[in-house]
């Protein structure tokens, strides 16, 4: 079983450039940026078990993940996560559909991405605000933290489809949160 742990941060354009700067200064390694489409599926067994099935469509790739919550205490999110790399978007999206699954919800994001010792800090942009995850171990994330001088950011617990729900735009049945 894959384990997921992050840390979200809400920042500030001054915020995220001076997280850029230190990323920089310490010699993170720079993975790129690439705009996201993430749509999002629940009913049945998904329902059930409060978990979710997205299909994330970059310009070069479209993976599915499944991904469902784990309780912790430690300030950052735990979940069960499985991800797999899907050549045809259309064919996939049929298969999720044919299975029950309805889409909700569709949020879009712009990512920039780095490796930084033992984490990967990805700075989100989405149409509801600027965001950072530090994902890794938990010490691993504390020691980034400190490194980064970042200690006295914003936490933010919800997850992007949360906040999309909450502040994107009804069509029909499904909530669209675009740029």
């Amino acid at each position: 079983m894959a384990v997921e742990i992050e840390k979200k941060y809400r920042v500030t354009e001054e915020q995220r450039q001076l997280v850029v700067e230190a990323l920089e200064e310490f010699g993170a390694e720079y993975l790129g940026e690439q705009f996201e489409e993430n749509t999002v599926f629940g009913g049945g067994i998904l329902d059930e078990k409060l978990a979710a099935l997205r299909i994330r469509k970059t310009a070069d790739k479209t993976l599915l993940t499944y991904k469902q919550r784990i309780q912790s205490e430690d300030g950052a999110k735990h979940q069960t996560e499985h991800e797999v790399e899907v050549s045809d978007h259309e064919s996939l999206k049929a298969i999720v559909e044919n299975l029950g699954f309805e889409p909700r919800l569709v949020y879009e994001k712009r990512r920039r991405t780095w490796k930084f010792r033992s984490v990967e800090v990805v700075l989100d942009e989405l149409p509801f605000g600027l965001f950072m995850e530090i994902e890794g171990s938990v010490m691993s994330i504390r020691e980034a933290e400190m490194l980064l001088d970042i200690e006295e950011l914003e936490v933010e617990h919800d997850t992007y489809p949360r906040m999309a729900s909450r502040l994107g735009n009804a069509v029909g049945n499904l909530i669209e949160s675009r740029f």
